[in-house]
């Protein structure tokens, strides 16, 4: 007997994200049941899409408040039989320090690899993990450094005219950063390459001469 798929009403499904273009936070999919209850829980607003209309927080909401109505509406959601995914970033019910002990976790077993890395594909791949041009560690870490950067020469313009020497060497700093990733991806590419055994030689011929003839 033929096995069927069972039908899944795909809509009926609620995800609750953070757009990363825009830093919306958006509800895609659900019933009107379901955009009611997002919009009496989380404050969420209908929107026309592309695809249809879609729910979203208002513009200019603290990171603090949009966690704080997905996390509601989310619940809420469940709690009336939906079936809800919340981006983790946006739970507020996720204890504060859980991503911080994973990323140091993360970090430690980086470093326990490396040490551990028997072939040099390993310590590469482990290069790669830290100096991947999108995801790696230190990419990511650059774009934290030059947010800050601008969000203090931001204010530092407010404060005062002029931009004080160390607040601009942080442009500088997200600069070395760069070159330092491409450093490390030209590194893991040298490191990636197969080893090439030296090529074995016979022994040069013995010049020394025979026992009898150092006699004479």
């Amino acid at each position: 007997m033929k096995q069927t798929e069972p039908d899944f009403w795909v809509l009926e499904y609620v995800t609750i994200t953070k757009d990363p273009r825009t830093d919306l936070v958006v509800a895609i999919g659900g019933t009107e049941t379901a955009a009611d209850i997002l919009q009496r829980t989380g404050g969420f607003l209908s929107a026309p899409g592309p695809r249809g209309d879609y729910h979203r927080l208002p513009h200019g909401l603290p990171v603090e408040q949009q966690r704080l109505k997905a996390t509601a509406a989310s619940y809420a959601l469940l709690a009336a039989g939906h079936s809800v995914h919340l981006d983790p970033m946006l739970n507020m019910l996720v204890a504060p320090d859980g991503e911080r002990e994973a990323a140091l976790r993360y970090l430690a077993g980086l470093a326990e690899r490396a040490a551990a890395a028997t072939t040099s594909s390993e310590v590469a791949e482990v290069l790669t993990e830290v100096a991947a041009p999108v995801h790696g560690l230190l990419p990511l870490a650059r774009e934290v450094v030059v947010r800050a950067w601008i969000a203090a020469s931001d204010f530092q313009r407010a404060a005062s005219a002029g931009e004080p020497d160390p607040i601009a060497r942080l442009g500088s700093t997200a600069t070395s950063m760069s070159e330092a990733a491409r450093a490390i991806l030209h590194a893991r590419n040298h490191v990636a390459r197969p080893a090439q055994r030296p090529a074995t030689t016979s022994p040069p011929p013995s010049h020394a001469q025979p026992a009898k003839s150092r006699r004479r």
